[in-house]
């Protein structure tokens, strides 16, 4: 194999892993750094964060691969996943199972260096990434399922940083949940129609004419929650401004996807990057200016 040939693999497993589309690693990323600064105060082990930061990067590619495997017989039908590597052949089946193995073993190498309790909740979120491509057959709101396996980095940053995991974790995980659900029926919208005729199931074709108003709902759900998280955990004036620019952002999307286009779905899905964001900064810098024993 030449250069050339070689250059080409690696593009289609950049293609196949999404790398070339790092969306998805920081809708992963930012409830993990959550959990992590708020599991620490503030201040989490650097060897943690980065594992943490590693691991979901890792993770998130195998499980593209793993969706993509899944979803063989669905992508060639659908406009926007009919170019996929596996769809068109580039990436061969096995070639897919055996990089996904890899991945996976990849990030397991690095929970081995955390606590038995972080270890032991590593086999239950990769069984989570691993099932969630099959619950579109059965599930009505997939995205629910999704926003557990997407978030499932947080009890465990909890694990990692405290040896146990507390109910703020599962409150942050459940806030997660329904931010999964608001974003993914806004990616789920621009598939509706390939969807509906292949037979799956979405929380768009679930919500129907009701899907905008759902997602501003969900949006507002996991607001609610994270003030609640908020007030309880003692955090002040940046945290709450960040929960302000995270709701004003929301409602820009209420305007990108009201009219129910594929372009402006897809792009208030892809913005929600800034409302993982707006939160983790508030967090951030919250627990860093104003930190205290019992925060």
């Amino acid at each position: 194999m030449n250069f050339s040939q070689i250059k080409q693999r690696l593009s289609a497993y950049e293609r196949l892993t999404r790398l070339d589309k790092p969306i998805g690693i920081l809708l992963l990323l930012w409830p993990t750094l959550w959990g992590l600064w708020m599991s620490a105060s503030g201040k989490p082990s650097p060897v943690v964060a980065w594992i943490f930061v590693l691991g979901t990067v890792l993770m998130r590619s195998a499980g593209c691969v793993m969706n993509d495997l899944a979803d063989m017989r669905f992508d060639g039908h659908v406009e926007r996943t009919r170019n996929r590597p596996l769809v068109t052949g580039v990436v061969s089946r096995t070639e897919a199972l055996l990089l996904a193995a890899a991945l996976t073993l990849a990030a397991f190498a690095l929970v081995l260096f955390l606590n038995r309790l972080t270890l032991q909740m590593s086999v239950l979120a990769l069984v989570l990434a691993a099932t969630y491509p099959f619950t579109k057959r059965f599930f009505a709101l997939p995205q629910a399922y999704l926003g557990i396996a997407f978030g499932f980095g947080i009890p465990m940053a909890y694990a990692a940083q405290l040896s146990q995991v507390p109910p703020m974790a599962w409150w942050l995980l459940l806030a997660n949940v329904f931010w999964a659900i608001a974003y993914d029926t806004e990616y789920a919208m621009v598939d509706r129609d390939d969807d509906v005729k292949l037979g799956l199931r979405t929380a768009a074709i679930t919500f129907g004419r009701y899907d905008v108003f759902a997602v501003m709902v969900c949006y507002a759900m996991m607001l609610a929650i994270l003030t609640w998280v908020g007030w309880q955990r003692g955090l002040g004036l940046y945290y709450f401004a960040g929960l302000t620019i995270a709701a004003c952002i929301m409602v820009y999307h209420y305007r990108l996807i009201r009219g129910r286009g594929r372009d402006g779905c897809f792009k208030a899905f892809r913005h929600n990057n800034w409302v993982g964001a707006a939160i983790f900064v508030g967090i951030a810098v919250d627990l860093a200016l104003w930190p205290s024993p019992g925060r």
